[in-house]
């Protein structure tokens, strides 16, 4: 029998060969952990593999999962961006990179409604980048403000990625939405400033509407406020009924799949093809994450029981580091793994992990979750990989290329790290709000 140093390389090399032959990364770490299982305890070991799968599938606050993407779907095909969007354009008037900051102000709100990020990202591709280039704003300014403005899907609630967080790490989800409040609004301020001050001092990057378009009477601006009353409603009835103590976290999923409903019925757009195809592109999403899920919980449950979680965790303590200098470490390697890996993977790989050693350091597990899905969204962006980019070449005109779009991005990552060091170093900015609902 191999020690768990060597078995744990071992392992690691198995799923970097694996990976470079294109398999699907849920199909990897399920050959893994079979493998690893087989070779540890025999034929028996494959009792193991299935058990470590099916107590993760079993867990209710996991329902939230499908029933968050499903409302996205029907979000998208309701027609509410679009109202949204135009309510928004109210406040750009005549300022110079007005449309870009509507776009962030969109993104916030529709963050604060779906939790999903491809969505999001896909939907400002067709409105906003349309808009923006007929304006003459700059190629990569428009690209960079969308991917990044809709990458805060991640972070504000309800963001499917603080569910998962909170199911592996076993924290409370309610108090990871409060903690990524701030956090959220904290990257929006970042991105409007840099837009704002860039557009300042290049003016040819955002050039000013004609005044024929910004000129509207006070009925046509009272019509398209209206827009916003739907959004509102939507985020109000999801988490009003969370922190108004009405609705857990998945009740108000399905809470949010009836709003989302009604507003689509409000508008008009609520048909049976309608729904038809949200419940397709639902379980694509839903079905692409439960085999990840599979994959990476029966890969961590063997690795756990053959000694990994307790090296792996020994390792981390035993650096030679102040308590801060290991969280930069942990930062350090969730880049590394999203250079490679998709994010659930990543969170069930080392959420596990990590988890003890931040409360054996003394830090708060929701101040490091809130961490942890910073880092989840600088990886979005980040090339060769970031999915943000790739979301939105899928709807972009065929003349912008991807490698475009990787550069468009590289400034708003710079500042998804600075926001990154500011929580880190200012933790009251997620504790401020969990502390003073007592959540």
């Amino acid at each position: 029998m191999v020690d768990i140093q060597t078995a744990t390389l071992i392992i690691v090399i198995s799923m970097i060969l694996l990976m470079m032959t294109g398999m699907p990364l849920g199909i990897v770490t399920l050959t893994v952990s079979i493998g690893t299982a087989v070779a540890f305890f025999d034929l028996p070991g494959l009792f193991l593999v299935a058990s470590n799968a099916q107590g993760l599938l079993e867990a209710y606050p996991l329902v939230a999962v499908p029933l968050f993407v499903f409302m996205a779907n029907l979000l998208e095909r309701s027609g509410v961006a679009e109202d949204l969007f135009d309510a928004m354009s109210i406040i750009s008037g005549r300022l110079r990179g007005g449309v870009a900051v509507q776009t962030t102000l969109v993104a916030v709100i529709m963050a604060a409604m779906t939790g999903i990020m491809g969505g999001e990202i896909v939907m400002l591709g067709l409105i906003a980048l349309p808009q923006m280039l007929r304006l003459g704003y700059d190629k990569k300014l428009a690209m960079g403000t969308i991917c990044a403005g809709g990458s805060l899907a991640t972070l504000i609630p309800p963001s499917v990625i603080m569910i998962i967080y909170g199911l592996t790490a076993n924290v409370s989800i309610s108090g990871l939405f409060l903690g990524g409040f701030l956090p959220g609004l904290l990257l929006a301020s970042l991105y409007i400033l840099y837009i704002l001050i860039r557009c300042h001092f290049q003016p040819h990057l955002a050039p000013l509407p004609a005044e024929g378009l910004t000129r509207m009477s006070g009925a046509e601006k009272a019509a398209k406020m209206k827009g916003l009353i739907l959004p509102m409603l939507v985020i109000i009835w999801i988490l009003g009924s969370i922190y108004g103590g009405i609705a857990t976290v998945t009740e108000a999923a399905a809470v949010g799949v009836f709003g989302a409903m009604a507003a689509a019925f409000a508008r008009r757009r609520l048909s049976w093809p309608m729904l038809q195809e949200a419940l397709r592109k639902t379980m694509i999403t839903v079905g692409t994450i439960i085999w990840l899920v599979l994959g990476a919980v029966s890969f961590v449950g063997i690795y756990n029981i053959i000694g990994g979680n307790d090296f792996m965790q020994g390792l981390l303590r035993g650096l030679d580091l102040p308590p801060l200098g290991v969280i930069f470490v942990m930062m350090g390697i969730l880049i590394i793994l999203g250079t490679f890996m998709e994010w659930i993977a990543i969170a069930y790989i080392t959420v596990p992990i990590f988890a003890p050693v931040v409360v054996a350091l003394g830090y708060d597990p929701i101040w490091f979750g809130v961490l942890f899905v910073m880092n989840i969204q600088i990886y979005f962006l980040s090339p060769p990989f970031g999915p943000a980019c790739f979301w939105l070449k899928s709807v972009a005109p065929p003349d912008i290329t991807l490698q475009q779009i990787f550069m468009s991005v590289l400034p708003f990552i710079g500042l998804q790290i600075t926001g990154l060091a500011l929580v880190m170093a200012f933790p009251e900015i997620v504790l401020y709000l969990p502390r003073l609902l007592d959540v």
